[in-house]
Formats: C-alpha cells, sequence, structure tokens
C-alpha cells in the first residue's frame, strides 16, 4: 500500500497520515461495496442483501467520520485547548459508534417486518457474486486496518477493522441463506439480516463502550507506566518511584507525574540535575510531559532500617496492602510518616489507618504517625 502513500504525497510512518489514507481507502471501497448490494439487493428482492448495503453506506459514513475527527485532532494547541485537540479522536469515535448502532436498529427493524411480510426472493450468480467479492475484500481490508491501527495506535482504525471483519461474517451469513434457498427452496434471507443486523449493533455497542470509557478516564496504559517506571528508577540518584499518574490527552498524546525517593542529604541543585534531564529524556523518548514530585528519605542509618522492618513486619499479612514507602520520621516535630499502596479491594481506609497508627504508637510512643493510603492509578 505505500504506493498510495506517494501518490497523495503522504508518509507511511506518520500517523496521522497512516490514518488519513486508511479511512480514505475505506471510504472509496465501502460505497462501491454499498451501491453494487443495494442495486442487487433490489434486483433480487433480498433484505440480508439490502441490509448489508446499506450497513456499507454506514461503514463508508463512519469512515468519513474517522477521517475528520483525524484532520481536528491534529490542529495545534492553542489558548482554550493548551493539550491540543487530540481527545477530539474520541468524540469521532462516539459518532461512528451512534451510527452504527442506529443502522444496526434500522436493519432489524426491517428484517422483523419480513417475517410477517416476505417478499420473493430470486438468487442470482451476480448477486451470489458479489456476496463473496465484498467479503474477501472486507476481510482484506480489515485485516489491514488492524495493522494499520496498531502501528499508529488508533482505536478508530481497530474499530473500523474489526467492523470490516464482521461485515465479512455478515457476508457469509447472507451467502448461507442464499445457497439455502437456492438447495431447499427455503428462504431464511430475514433471519439472515436479523443476525446481521445483530453483528453490526454489537460492534457498534463495543464501540461505543471503549469510547465512553476514555472520555470517562481510564487508567494510564499499563505497558507505557512500566517502561516508565523502569526509566526512572534506573537513573542515577533515584531510590525508588511510586504514585505515577497519567493523563491521556489524544491517543498519542500523554502527560503525568510522579513521586520518586531521593536521599535526604542530596541539595535542591543536585535534584534538580537529576530530574530536568529525566524530564527531557521522557518527553523525547515516549512522548509523556512528566512532572515529579520528590519525597526525601533516608535508608542507611540503622534507625530507618528498624523502621521499615517494623512496616514490613506490619504488611505482610494485609493482602490488599501492595506495597510502602515515603518512610520519613521527623525527629524535631516527632512525626513518622508513610505512604500505603492499597488495591481496590480495601473498602474500609479509615481502620486501616486507625489500625496502623496504634500499631506504630506501640513501637514509637509520643510520636504523630501520619499514613497516606493511595491506590495505583495506572
Amino acid at each position: 500500500m505505500n504506493f498510495v502513500y506517494g501518490i497523495f504525497k503522504k508518509n507511511p510512518d506518520n500517523r496521522e497520515d497512516i490514518i488519513s489514507v486508511t479511512s480514505g481507502i475505506g471510504i472509496v471501497m465501502n460505497i462501491f461495496i454499498a451501491l453494487s448490494k443495494i442495486f442487487i439487493g433490489f434486483l433480487v428482492h433480498s433484505i440480508a442483501i439490502i441490509s448489508e448495503g446499506a450497513n456499507n453506506a454506514s461503514d463508508a459514513m463512519t469512515f468519513i467520520v474517522t477521517f475528520i475527527g483525524n484532520k481536528l485532532a491534529g490542529k495545534h494547541p492553542d489558548e482554550k485547548h493548551p493539550f491540543g485537540y487530540g481527545r477530539i479522536e474520541y468524540l469521532t469515535g462516539l459518532v461512528v459508534s451512534v451510527l452504527i448502532i442506529v443502522t444496526g436498529l434500522e436493519l432489524l427493524k426491517s428484517s422483523v417486518e419480513m417475517i410477517f411480510e416476505p417478499t420473493r426472493l430470486s438468487v442470482t450468480p451476480l448477486s451470489v457474486g458479489i456476496i463473496i467479492f465484498s467479503a474477501i475484500i472486507k476481510l482484506l481490508y480489515g485485516s489491514y486496518a488492524l495493522k494499520m491501527s496498531k502501528k499508529a495506535n488508533s482505536g478508530a482504525l481497530e474499530a473500523v477493522g474489526l467492523d470490516s471483519r464482521n461485515d465479512c461474517i455478515g457476508s457469509v451469513i447472507t451467502l448461507g441463506s442464499a445457497l439455502v434457498f437456492v438447495v431447499f427452496h427455503v428462504s431464511l434471507d430475514a433471519y439472515a439480516g436479523i443476525i446481521t443486523s445483530l453483528i453490526i449493533i454489537k460492534a457498534g455497542a463495543g464501540v461505543l463502550g471503549d469510547t465512553i470509557s476514555e472520555l470517562i478516564g481510564r487508567p494510564g496504559e499499563k505497558e507505557l507506566a512500566l517502561t516508565l517506571y523502569r526509566e526512572i528508577v534506573k537513573t542515577d540518584g533515584i531510590i525508588y518511584a511510586v504514585d505515577m499518574m497519567l493523563h491521556n490527552y489524544g491517543p498519542d498524546a500523554w502527560s503525568g507525574s510522579v513521586n520518586v525517593e531521593l536521599d535526604h542529604k542530596m541539595t535542591v541543585a543536585e535534584a534538580y540535575s537529576i530530574l530536568h534531564a529525566l524530564q527531557m529524556r521522557i518527553k523525547q523518548q515516549y512522548n509523556v510531559t512528566m512532572v515529579f514530585g520528590v519525597y526525601s528519605v533516608d535508608n542507611d542509618s540503622p534507625e530507618s532500617r528498624e523502621i521499615r522492618r517494623i512496616i514490613g513486619e506490619y504488611i505482610k499479612d494485609k493482602e490488599h496492602i501492595k506495597s510502602f514507602h515515603a518512610v520519613w520520621k521527623d525527629e524535631s516535630e516527632k512525626k513518622l510518616y508513610c505512604d500505603f499502596l492499597v488495591d481496590y479491594k480495601l473498602r474500609d481506609w479509615d481502620a486501616t489507618n486507625k489500625d496502623f497508627v496504634r500499631y506504630m504508637n506501640e513501637k514509637y510512643p509520643g510520636y504523630e504517625v501520619i499514613l497516606t493510603i493511595e491506590t495505583e492509578f495506572v
């Protein structure tokens, strides 16, 4: 397909160009198939073939919406939207999903009506040929779109790729009903239309669910988070990293924050030098704008190691407490700080807080124990 990129002077390695070219191919393909199926469907009085044609017309519309959404999402940041317009792709997915579901419901209605008011079905070599041809084309294109969706990290392309594969399944079902009519003279056309409609609705519902999840706010990508954690903790001078948050402003635009543990003897200038270089590296390599919070910790003294041992004894039989960090004993203020990382199954945070404070007060009487409980965001 690289020759297509050459014709339109597009870069096959550029995310926006990949989505534009893939969408453009889908628009042309679906319009051609839709017109062919609808024309033949009316000729042979097949609601299943007409349903498929209408579905392909809907697919063309979804590709147009995806194409426009991609162009809008590529707009540069401005005063109103300093993080850019990347999230428009999720609004595009919302529109696409609604179009798919509405199309499926309309076709379902027509198919059910066909059961009670059947029309004479005529199966011709031409109708069978167009069904087979479209099934092959949709299968090939679906595989191509899914491949491009991974390359471009595009949920919209993944949705249309899966939808194209579902169309192939629908074509096979329609072909099967046609063959049954030829061999047994029994029309299952309306029922094939119902099955095809349900496949369409299911695909639309899947896209809708994914899009709503993105708009509400999913956890940051686990693989990206783990990669960033590894990048951070391998940096000289950083003891540990925790509490990462990743905020998505489009499929390829992230901002985030993370807390890092630094030795309490480190100067502000030393900390700045380390964290600034790390921030630039993460931005250049992973396109993530990262902000750092700092914990000052003492891992060297016997007293600090003893505190960590005591806390470790406490959490070892607590199944919902995953780890602890940010341990700091303030001698002047008589305060002892600690953070717990817990899973989402821990419901009663207050009870955990009170139990831990009681436990630590027995070990360190006279100290105010300040516990922060938090969950993972990625």
